[in-house]
């Protein structure tokens, strides 16, 4: 088992193309070919966390928050990540981060909060844009099902909860094959050719562009294959920022924050004041959600449930939401568990521990 392996399936759930531009997830100490004797899981990597990992017999790291965000001139031990790097280095251990385009994954770090609150019918709170493309080519009747299975495998044609979607219509090609062609149909330097031919349209996630392009022109019968990829500026369901969903039982609101402070193991949670009305709908955003306020509310969202909130952002709430801040940590605590189902579902005989130790530098007192 290679590092290239582990991150392989991990990409393909989360890909990198869909982490925000100030990021850096990915691949941030080591080699993709190097052997890999183990996996621990952890939010953040400490120098704890490695002699935890180099005691455990685990020769990477997978953590959720990257601990290089900027450029390193100079590895002399003056800060933390420095020596967490040196050490890294030293003992040959891998460090490998999931950040962002974890949090953007429709089954991702939002969703695991949403599981430990029993929320249902989620939904993404603030889908992204531009992350779609409309793929249109032609096929020969008696090829179009051939091609569309190739795209399907592929990726093609997800909308939603709905897969191997597309839109096909009859029509007629022509085309004539110069001297040199190689044609399918008819003979090189014949007449012009008259094909009854079907018009292929599926959508196509821009991580997967490549791959479907290969699919397409392995699968079609003909030399040249016509095609079109065009950009989409709709809203990808699948993908961006909190999510929203509904309690299983409308609830008080002194007993939704017992609940929120039990089930995501708050030393405290900070909120707005109380609106005097049942909670039904919850938004969430894992790590520091406050940007997404907005959306809580035009969602139709009583409780927004997030972290990283400054004083004066309460004020945000104005009485149409209440915010609950449960610290960074609590908020993310469970992304563990998302890598190593993950990984288990793709190696299921491989070893994959979950640190021992909490990251958290904020205590309560």
């Amino acid at each position: 088992m290679q590092v290239k392996d582990i991150t392989a399936a991990i990409e393909a759930f989360a890909p990198l193309m869909y982490q925000e531009s100030y990021d850096n997830s990915g691949l941030q100490v080591g080699n993709a070919t190097d052997e890999v004797t183990g996996v621990l899981i952890t939010l953040d990597v400490t120098e704890q966390v490695l002699d935890e990992a180099i005691e455990r017999g685990c020769n990477m790291v997978v953590c959720h928050h990257p601990v290089i965000f900027s450029g390193l001139k100079r590895i002399t031990g003056r800060n933390y990540v420095e020596r967490i790097v040196h050490k890294a280095i030293k003992n040959d251990i891998t460090i490998y981060a999931a950040h962002t385009n974890l949090d953007n994954m429709y089954a991702g770090v939002n969703a695991k909060i949403a599981e430990k609150l029993g929320l249902t019918d989620i939904k993404i709170l603030a889908p992204k844009t531009d992350t779609l493309c409309k793929l249109y080519t032609y096929a020969p009747m008696a090829s179009a099902q051939h091609v569309l299975e190739a795209l399907f495998a592929a990726g093609a044609g997800h909308i939603g909860k709905y897969e191997e979607c597309s839109f096909n219509a009859p029509g007629t090609g022509t085309f004539r094959a110069q001297t040199g062609a190689n044609p399918t149909i008819g003979e090189a330097g014949g007449p012009r050719e008259w094909v009854d031919e079907v018009k292929i349209e599926v959508l196509v996630p821009k991580h997967l562009q490549t791959a479907v392009l290969r699919a397409l022109f392995k699968a079609h019968p003909y030399e040249e294959v016509a095609h079109e990829l065009m950009p989409l500026p709709n809203l990808n369901q699948q993908i961006g920022a909190g999510m929203v969903g509904i309690l299983p039982q409308p609830m008080e609101e002194t007993d939704f924050l017992a609940m929120l402070k039990k089930e995501m193991k708050a030393g405290v949670v900070r909120h707005t004041a109380l609106n005097g009305k049942k909670i039904e709908k919850v938004a969430i955003c894992g790590g520091s959600g406050s940007f997404l306020v907005n959306d809580a509310i035009n969602a139709g969202a009583d409780v927004f449930v997030t972290s990283d909130y400054k004083y004066h952002q309460f004020f945000d709430a104005e009485g149409k939401i209440i915010i609950a801040d449960i610290g960074h940590y609590e908020s993310e605590q469970y992304t563990g568990e998302i890598f190593e189902e993950i990984i288990k579902e793709k190696f299921p005989t491989f070893a994959v521990l979950l640190s021992n130790y909490s990251t958290n530098p904020v205590k309560y007192f």
